[in-house]
Protein backbone atom coordinates (compact mmCIF):
# COMPACT_ATOMS: atom_id res chain seq x y z
CA UNK A 1 0.00 0.00 0.00
CA UNK A 2 2.69 2.71 0.93
CA UNK A 3 4.38 2.23 -2.54
CA UNK A 4 1.03 2.60 -4.10
CA UNK A 5 1.04 5.60 -2.21
CA UNK A 6 4.02 6.65 -3.06
CA UNK A 7 3.52 5.62 -6.95
CA UNK A 8 0.53 8.23 -6.74
CA UNK A 9 2.32 11.30 -5.71
CA UNK A 10 3.06 13.68 -8.44
CA UNK A 11 6.71 14.15 -9.30
CA UNK A 12 8.59 17.33 -8.85
CA UNK A 13 10.20 19.22 -11.87
CA UNK A 14 13.96 19.61 -11.68
CA UNK A 15 14.84 23.39 -9.98
CA UNK A 16 15.84 25.93 -12.87
CA UNK A 17 18.56 28.21 -12.39
CA UNK A 18 17.32 31.28 -11.02
CA UNK A 19 16.30 33.59 -13.67
CA UNK A 20 18.91 37.05 -14.43
CA UNK A 21 17.44 40.52 -14.41
CA UNK A 22 18.61 39.96 -18.39
CA UNK A 23 16.43 36.92 -18.89
CA UNK A 24 13.31 37.99 -17.55
CA UNK A 25 13.75 40.82 -19.87
CA UNK A 26 14.29 43.53 -17.43
CA UNK A 27 17.42 46.37 -17.27
CA UNK A 28 20.39 44.97 -15.68
CA UNK A 29 21.17 46.78 -12.35
CA UNK A 30 23.69 49.17 -13.58
CA UNK A 31 20.87 50.45 -15.97
CA UNK A 32 20.54 54.00 -14.04
CA UNK A 33 23.85 54.80 -13.33
CA UNK A 34 24.65 54.01 -16.76
CA UNK A 35 21.72 56.40 -18.29
CA UNK A 36 22.55 58.83 -15.98
CA UNK A 37 26.34 58.89 -17.19
CA UNK A 38 24.76 59.05 -20.59
CA UNK A 39 22.31 61.97 -20.06
CA UNK A 40 25.12 64.12 -18.38
CA UNK A 41 26.89 63.43 -21.36
CA UNK A 42 24.41 64.23 -24.14
CA UNK A 43 23.45 67.41 -22.02
CA UNK A 44 27.15 68.86 -21.48
CA UNK A 45 26.93 67.93 -25.85
CA UNK A 46 23.93 69.64 -26.38
CA UNK A 47 25.33 72.63 -24.42
CA UNK A 48 28.68 72.71 -26.10
CA UNK A 49 26.52 72.69 -29.59
CA UNK A 50 24.19 75.29 -28.64
CA UNK A 51 26.50 77.50 -26.77
CA UNK A 52 24.69 77.32 -23.62
CA UNK A 53 27.16 79.17 -21.27
CA UNK A 54 24.94 78.39 -17.80
CA UNK A 55 25.75 74.78 -16.43
CA UNK A 56 22.38 74.67 -14.79
CA UNK A 57 21.09 74.45 -18.41
CA UNK A 58 23.37 71.93 -19.07
CA UNK A 59 21.77 69.68 -15.59
CA UNK A 60 18.35 70.46 -16.89
CA UNK A 61 18.33 69.50 -20.01
CA UNK A 62 20.54 65.89 -18.77
CA UNK A 63 17.89 65.54 -16.14
CA UNK A 64 15.11 65.32 -18.99
CA UNK A 65 17.32 63.17 -20.66
CA UNK A 66 17.52 61.17 -17.73
CA UNK A 67 13.58 60.75 -17.21
CA UNK A 68 12.72 60.13 -20.68
CA UNK A 69 15.51 57.93 -21.68
CA UNK A 70 14.93 55.71 -18.82
CA UNK A 71 10.95 55.75 -19.28
CA UNK A 72 11.75 54.83 -23.08
CA UNK A 73 14.31 52.12 -22.29
CA UNK A 74 11.55 50.30 -19.59
CA UNK A 75 9.09 50.59 -22.47
CA UNK A 76 10.79 48.55 -24.75
CA UNK A 77 12.99 46.35 -22.66
CA UNK A 78 10.34 45.31 -19.85
CA UNK A 79 6.64 47.14 -19.99
CA UNK A 80 4.52 49.88 -19.42
CA UNK A 81 3.62 48.88 -15.58
CA UNK A 82 7.76 48.64 -14.74
CA UNK A 83 8.21 51.60 -17.01
CA UNK A 84 5.65 53.96 -14.89
CA UNK A 85 7.44 52.85 -11.90
CA UNK A 86 11.16 53.42 -13.26
CA UNK A 87 9.67 56.96 -14.27
CA UNK A 88 8.45 57.57 -10.98
CA UNK A 89 11.58 56.51 -9.38
CA UNK A 90 13.76 58.68 -11.73
CA UNK A 91 11.70 62.01 -10.82
CA UNK A 92 12.17 61.51 -7.15
CA UNK A 93 15.99 61.00 -7.93
CA UNK A 94 16.11 64.11 -10.62
CA UNK A 95 14.52 66.24 -7.57
CA UNK A 96 16.63 65.04 -4.93
CA UNK A 97 19.55 66.02 -6.45
CA UNK A 98 17.96 69.25 -7.73
CA UNK A 99 17.82 70.25 -4.45
CA UNK A 100 20.82 68.91 -3.05
CA UNK A 101 22.76 70.41 -5.67
CA UNK A 102 22.34 74.64 -4.72
CA UNK A 103 22.55 73.61 -1.09
CA UNK A 104 25.84 72.06 -1.77
CA UNK A 105 26.67 75.02 -3.78
CA UNK A 106 26.14 77.25 -1.39
CA UNK A 107 27.65 75.50 1.26
CA UNK A 108 31.05 75.24 -0.71
CA UNK A 109 30.95 79.39 -1.80
CA UNK A 110 30.74 80.21 1.84
CA UNK A 111 33.69 77.85 3.14
CA UNK A 112 35.67 78.84 -0.05
CA UNK A 113 35.23 82.68 0.53
CA UNK A 114 34.46 82.43 4.66
CA UNK A 115 37.75 80.85 4.96
CA UNK A 116 40.37 83.35 3.90
CA UNK A 117 39.51 85.71 6.72
CA UNK A 118 38.63 82.83 9.60
CA UNK A 119 40.61 82.54 11.94
CA UNK A 120 40.80 82.52 16.13
CA UNK A 121 41.99 86.43 15.75
CA UNK A 122 38.41 86.63 13.95
CA UNK A 123 36.60 85.39 16.58
CA UNK A 124 38.18 86.74 19.27
CA UNK A 125 37.90 90.19 18.32
CA UNK A 126 35.64 93.04 17.77
CA UNK A 127 35.57 95.56 15.14
CA UNK A 128 36.39 98.43 17.76
CA UNK A 129 38.49 100.82 16.28
CA UNK A 130 38.89 98.99 13.06
CA UNK A 131 37.34 101.29 10.29
CA UNK A 132 34.92 98.97 7.65
CA UNK A 133 37.34 99.54 4.73
CA UNK A 134 40.62 98.63 6.70
CA UNK A 135 41.62 94.70 6.53
CA UNK A 136 41.54 92.78 10.27
CA UNK A 137 38.50 93.15 12.99
CA UNK A 138 36.55 90.24 13.92
CA UNK A 139 33.15 88.83 14.72
CA UNK A 140 33.20 88.43 18.86
CA UNK A 141 30.49 91.01 19.39
CA UNK A 142 28.02 89.78 16.71
CA UNK A 143 28.52 86.18 17.68
CA UNK A 144 28.24 87.05 21.54
CA UNK A 145 24.80 89.11 20.83
CA UNK A 146 23.32 86.38 18.74
CA UNK A 147 24.13 83.33 21.14
CA UNK A 148 22.70 86.15 24.08
CA UNK A 149 19.54 86.81 21.71
CA UNK A 150 18.75 83.28 20.59
CA UNK A 151 18.84 81.59 24.25
CA UNK A 152 16.48 84.28 25.62
CA UNK A 153 14.59 83.36 23.00
CA UNK A 154 14.38 79.85 23.43
CA UNK A 155 13.80 80.12 26.92
CA UNK A 156 11.16 82.50 26.40
CA UNK A 157 9.20 80.48 22.99
CA UNK A 158 10.14 76.81 24.20
CA UNK A 159 8.21 76.54 27.09
CA UNK A 160 5.25 78.01 25.92
CA UNK A 161 5.29 76.30 22.32
CA UNK A 162 5.84 72.70 24.69
CA UNK A 163 2.76 73.39 27.09
CA UNK A 164 0.18 74.97 23.80
CA UNK A 165 1.70 71.45 21.97
CA UNK A 166 1.04 69.68 25.03
CA UNK A 167 -2.50 71.10 25.50
CA UNK A 168 -4.01 70.74 21.35
CA UNK A 169 -2.58 67.04 21.57
CA UNK A 170 -3.96 65.65 25.48
CA UNK A 171 -6.55 68.02 26.31
CA UNK A 172 -7.45 70.10 23.81
CA UNK A 173 -11.39 70.18 22.40
CA UNK A 174 -13.68 72.47 21.08
CA UNK A 175 -13.57 75.99 20.14
CA UNK A 176 -10.79 77.53 21.96
CA UNK A 177 -8.16 74.31 20.43
CA UNK A 178 -9.77 75.25 17.01
CA UNK A 179 -8.74 79.41 18.28
CA UNK A 180 -5.54 78.43 19.44
CA UNK A 181 -4.77 76.32 16.16
CA UNK A 182 -6.07 79.21 13.99
CA UNK A 183 -3.62 81.45 15.41
CA UNK A 184 -0.48 79.05 15.66
CA UNK A 185 -1.15 79.20 11.59
CA UNK A 186 -1.40 82.65 11.34
CA UNK A 187 1.33 83.26 13.27
CA UNK A 188 3.56 80.59 11.26
CA UNK A 189 3.50 83.33 8.28
CA UNK A 190 4.16 86.62 9.86
CA UNK A 191 7.07 88.50 8.43
CA UNK A 192 9.98 89.18 10.98
CA UNK A 193 9.34 92.81 10.43
CA UNK A 194 5.68 92.65 11.59
CA UNK A 195 6.97 91.11 15.05
CA UNK A 196 9.85 93.68 15.60
CA UNK A 197 7.30 96.31 15.17
CA UNK A 198 5.48 95.12 17.84
CA UNK A 199 7.71 94.59 20.23
CA UNK A 200 9.33 98.16 19.37
CA UNK A 201 5.72 99.73 19.99
CA UNK A 202 4.90 97.85 23.00
CA UNK A 203 8.10 97.46 24.57
CA UNK A 204 10.18 100.51 23.44
CA UNK A 205 7.86 103.57 22.77
CA UNK A 206 4.71 102.25 24.97
CA UNK A 207 6.98 101.00 28.08
CA UNK A 208 9.79 103.31 27.44
CA UNK A 209 12.64 100.35 27.65
CA UNK A 210 15.42 101.52 25.21
CA UNK A 211 17.40 98.95 22.19
CA UNK A 212 18.89 96.31 23.87
CA UNK A 213 19.48 92.12 22.60
CA UNK A 214 16.32 91.54 25.37
CA UNK A 215 14.04 93.54 23.11
CA UNK A 216 15.31 91.59 19.65
CA UNK A 217 14.96 88.18 21.52
CA UNK A 218 11.32 88.52 22.25
CA UNK A 219 10.62 89.54 18.74
CA UNK A 220 12.21 86.55 17.43
CA UNK A 221 10.68 84.22 20.34
CA UNK A 222 7.05 85.15 18.55
CA UNK A 223 8.80 84.16 15.28
CA UNK A 224 10.00 81.03 16.86
CA UNK A 225 6.80 80.01 18.95
CA UNK A 226 4.10 78.94 16.20
CA UNK A 227 7.05 76.29 14.61
CA UNK A 228 7.74 74.89 18.31
CA UNK A 229 4.36 74.35 18.30
CA UNK A 230 3.82 73.06 15.17
CA UNK A 231 6.63 70.17 15.41
CA UNK A 232 5.99 69.54 18.71
CA UNK A 233 2.45 68.52 18.48
CA UNK A 234 3.16 66.17 15.33
CA UNK A 235 5.50 64.60 17.49
CA UNK A 236 3.10 64.02 19.67
CA UNK A 237 0.32 62.50 17.52
CA UNK A 238 3.04 59.93 16.61
CA UNK A 239 3.06 58.70 20.27
CA UNK A 240 1.26 55.12 20.53
CA UNK A 241 -1.81 55.59 22.24
CA UNK A 242 -1.17 52.60 23.68
CA UNK A 243 1.73 53.72 25.62
CA UNK A 244 -0.94 56.18 27.36
CA UNK A 245 -3.99 53.66 27.84
CA UNK A 246 -1.11 50.98 29.47
CA UNK A 247 0.31 53.94 32.02
CA UNK A 248 -3.55 55.05 32.55
CA UNK A 249 -4.62 51.17 33.11
CA UNK A 250 -2.32 51.39 36.21
CA UNK A 251 -3.53 54.23 37.55
CA UNK A 252 -1.22 57.02 36.75
CA UNK A 253 -2.12 60.45 36.59
CA UNK A 254 -2.46 62.28 33.42
CA UNK A 255 0.05 64.71 33.69
CA UNK A 256 2.53 62.07 35.12
CA UNK A 257 1.90 59.72 31.88
CA UNK A 258 2.36 63.28 29.81
CA UNK A 259 5.90 63.58 31.93
CA UNK A 260 7.17 60.56 32.15
CA UNK A 261 5.92 58.40 28.90
CA UNK A 262 4.85 60.88 25.86
CA UNK A 263 7.41 63.58 26.52
CA UNK A 264 10.30 61.21 27.03
CA UNK A 265 8.67 59.24 23.53
CA UNK A 266 8.94 62.00 21.59
CA UNK A 267 11.93 64.08 23.13
CA UNK A 268 13.88 63.24 19.57
CA UNK A 269 11.89 64.76 17.51
CA UNK A 270 10.75 67.76 19.50
CA UNK A 271 14.56 68.46 19.67
CA UNK A 272 14.68 68.68 16.00
CA UNK A 273 11.86 70.63 15.94
CA UNK A 274 13.39 72.68 18.36
CA UNK A 275 16.59 73.19 16.36
CA UNK A 276 14.81 74.61 12.94
CA UNK A 277 12.78 76.57 15.51
CA UNK A 278 16.62 78.56 16.55
CA UNK A 279 17.74 78.04 12.76
CA UNK A 280 14.13 79.61 11.01
CA UNK A 281 15.33 82.69 13.78
CA UNK A 282 19.02 82.59 13.28
CA UNK A 283 19.52 84.25 10.33
CA UNK A 284 17.04 87.50 11.27
CA UNK A 285 17.88 90.54 10.61
CA UNK A 286 14.44 92.81 10.47
CA UNK A 287 13.90 92.58 14.15
CA UNK A 288 17.51 93.10 15.08
CA UNK A 289 18.27 96.31 13.23
CA UNK A 290 14.54 98.03 14.52
CA UNK A 291 15.38 96.86 18.42
CA UNK A 292 19.53 95.85 19.12
CA UNK A 293 20.10 98.48 16.67
CA UNK A 294 23.70 97.22 16.30
CA UNK A 295 27.34 98.47 17.17
CA UNK A 296 30.86 98.03 16.20
CA UNK A 297 31.76 97.32 20.40
CA UNK A 298 31.37 94.50 22.58
CA UNK A 299 28.34 94.63 24.75
CA UNK A 300 27.58 91.51 27.17
CA UNK A 301 24.44 92.88 28.85
CA UNK A 302 21.68 91.36 26.15
CA UNK A 303 19.21 93.80 28.93
CA UNK A 304 21.04 96.99 28.39
CA UNK A 305 22.37 99.26 25.48
CA UNK A 306 22.51 98.14 21.88
CA UNK A 307 24.31 95.00 20.74
CA UNK A 308 25.21 93.31 17.66
CA UNK A 309 24.28 89.79 15.95
CA UNK A 310 25.85 87.45 12.86
CA UNK A 311 22.96 88.97 10.68
CA UNK A 312 23.30 92.10 10.89
CA UNK A 313 26.88 92.17 11.13
CA UNK A 314 26.73 90.56 7.47
CA UNK A 315 24.45 93.00 6.07
CA UNK A 316 26.82 95.71 7.71
CA UNK A 317 29.68 94.67 6.69
CA UNK A 318 27.92 93.99 2.75
CA UNK A 319 26.93 96.69 2.56
CA UNK A 320 30.52 98.60 2.83
CA UNK A 321 31.24 97.69 -0.15
CA UNK A 322 35.09 97.01 0.10
CA UNK A 323 37.21 93.70 -0.47
CA UNK A 324 37.80 93.57 3.33
CA UNK A 325 34.28 93.76 4.33
CA UNK A 326 33.14 91.29 1.92
CA UNK A 327 35.81 88.96 3.39
CA UNK A 328 34.71 89.47 6.36
CA UNK A 329 30.86 89.26 5.87
CA UNK A 330 31.78 85.65 4.08
CA UNK A 331 33.36 84.77 7.51
CA UNK A 332 30.57 85.88 9.41
CA UNK A 333 28.44 83.88 7.06
CA UNK A 334 30.76 80.88 7.88
CA UNK A 335 30.74 81.27 11.31
CA UNK A 336 26.49 81.25 11.61
CA UNK A 337 26.29 78.59 9.49
CA UNK A 338 28.66 76.37 12.12
CA UNK A 339 26.67 77.96 14.79
CA UNK A 340 23.49 76.58 13.39
CA UNK A 341 25.16 73.17 12.73
CA UNK A 342 26.66 73.01 16.10
CA UNK A 343 22.82 73.70 18.02
CA UNK A 344 21.71 70.76 15.97
CA UNK A 345 24.90 68.15 16.70
CA UNK A 346 23.90 69.05 20.35
CA UNK A 347 20.46 68.97 20.19
CA UNK A 348 20.77 65.69 18.44
CA UNK A 349 23.39 64.15 21.41
CA UNK A 350 20.89 65.27 24.29
CA UNK A 351 18.01 63.26 22.32
CA UNK A 352 19.81 60.24 22.11
CA UNK A 353 20.48 60.75 25.51
CA UNK A 354 17.69 61.41 26.97
CA UNK A 355 15.47 58.96 24.65
CA UNK A 356 13.55 55.92 26.47
CA UNK A 357 16.23 52.72 26.50
CA UNK A 358 14.34 49.50 25.25
CA UNK A 359 15.23 46.53 26.61
CA UNK A 360 15.62 43.10 24.17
Amino acid sequence: MSHALQDQRPSRAPRSAAPTSLTRGGLPRWAPAGIAVLSIALGSGIGVVFDLHSKIQWGLIAAILFVVITYTASAVVENRRQAKDRIATSVVWVSFVLAVIPLLSLIWTTISRGIEVFSADFLSHSMNGVTSFEEGGGVYHALLGTIEQIALATLIAAPIGLLTAVYLVEYGKGTLAKAVTFFVDVMTGIPSIVAGLFILTTWNLALGFGPSGFAGAMALSILMMPVVVRSTEEMLKLVPNELREAALALGVPKWRVILKVVLPTAIGGIATGLMLAVARIAGETAPIMLLVFGTQLINGNPFEGAQSSLPLYIWEQYKVGSDASYDRAWAAALVLIAFVMILNLVARGIARWKAPKTGR
